[in-house]
């Protein structure tokens, strides 16, 4: 192996390595499990202090229009329609993938007080395929 197939190797290793340790930079600020019956939802939904919420070991159904909500409640049952009940909910942006660990940002100055649940939300048909809720 030359030495500059070397040091491509040890720099792509040196990246991946880097992101994995800023996703899960800083402390924990909650956690919770996801659960689901409209549609089956696993894995865990952790914040960070650096605003990071990281999924792991996440999966669900596939589906159109997914987001990750952050919702004004406790929790979330598996057929709420937060539209139509006026519950407060912050869009972290469309599901990026229905398996595997992922990353959102957390706009700053969110209470987490308030926000104490992650949704997978579906925007086309108002289905709430599963939530997380947030334990300090």
């Amino acid at each position: 192996m030359t030495i500059r197939k070397l040091v491509k190797m040890a720099a792509t290793v040196a990246v991946f390595g880097a992101s994995t340790l800023l996703a899960q930079s800083g402390t924990i600020v909650a956690t919770g499990t996801f659960h689901g019956a409209a549609h089956s939802t696993s894995g865990r939904a952790t914040v960070y202090s650096d605003n990071t919420l990281r999924l792991t070991h996440f999966k669900t159904s596939n589906g159109p229009n997914l987001h990750v909500l952050l919702i004004a409640a406790t929790d979330a049952q598996d057929n709420d329609d937060f539209i139509k009940k006026g519950i407060e909910r912050i869009d972290l942006g469309p599901l990026k993938g229905n398996e595997g660990d992922q990353n959102y940002t957390i706009p700053a100055g969110t209470d987490l007080d308030k926000y104490r649940a992650v949704s997978i939300f579906c925007e086309r048909f108002s289905v709430n395929f599963g939530a997380a809720p947030l334990d300090k």
